[in-house]
């Protein structure tokens, strides 16, 4: 929406800190059932708020397993599909991936998911830096509103929206506060 001025009231907290923390603590729960551990898991956020929600869920698997899971951090700027659409200087942050996917389950970890054309960018980045044995996906938020056939293994809340309303998630990392809002276009 370049040139165009959104405003945007608050319509409702969905999360607060305290759910925000409950979800992360499922997830990663999930995440060891689902693969049976994590020896062979490894974790990588997509810029921007998929990454501290990433470390969020790996030092919640170190509280539950006692083991450390590696994570990295990806930045999908240059794959997606609309990047003359959102910016002429896009914003390009950088990735960080200092150990070997070969053969490993890769757990992407983003906030929200919504069309699913970030995770499929993320997945075409992934495959450039390796093979994975598997590629599996968490999300703090669906929002549903699917473009792709893409849907999430982990899921901490489902939030049915319209195309209206944008989910707000915030991570003390980048916006000093966890709290995830949903808010409305004017």
């Amino acid at each position: 929406m370049k040139g165009v001025i959104c405003i945007m009231k608050v319509k409702a907290k969905i999360l607060d800190e305290k759910a925000i923390n409950r979800s992360l603590t499922r997830l990663a729960h999930e995440i060891i059932e689902k693969n049976k551990g994590v020896e062979n898991v490894v974790l990588i956020g997509i810029h921007t708020r998929g990454v501290p929600l990433a470390k969020k869920i790996a030092e919640k698997i170190k509280q539950i397993e006692n083991e450390d899971v590696l994570v990295g951090s990806l930045d999908i700027t240059l794959y997606r599909d609309d990047l003359t659409k959102v910016d002429y200087n896009p914003v390009v942050n950088s990735t960080d991936i200092s150990f070997d996917i070969e053969n490993k389950c890769v757990v992407l970890v983003d906030d929200v998911i919504f069309t699913g054309r970030t995770i499929r960018a993320a997945m075409d980045a992934i495959m450039d830096i390796g093979r994975p044995k598997n590629i599996q996906l968490a999300v703090l938020v669906d929002r549903g509103h699917r473009e792709l056939p893409i849907r999430p293994d982990y899921v901490g809340k489902n939030v049915p929206t319209s195309k209206k309303e944008v989910i707000g998630v915030h991570v003390s990392e980048v916006d000093g506060k966890n709290e995830v809002i949903i808010y409305e276009k004017n």
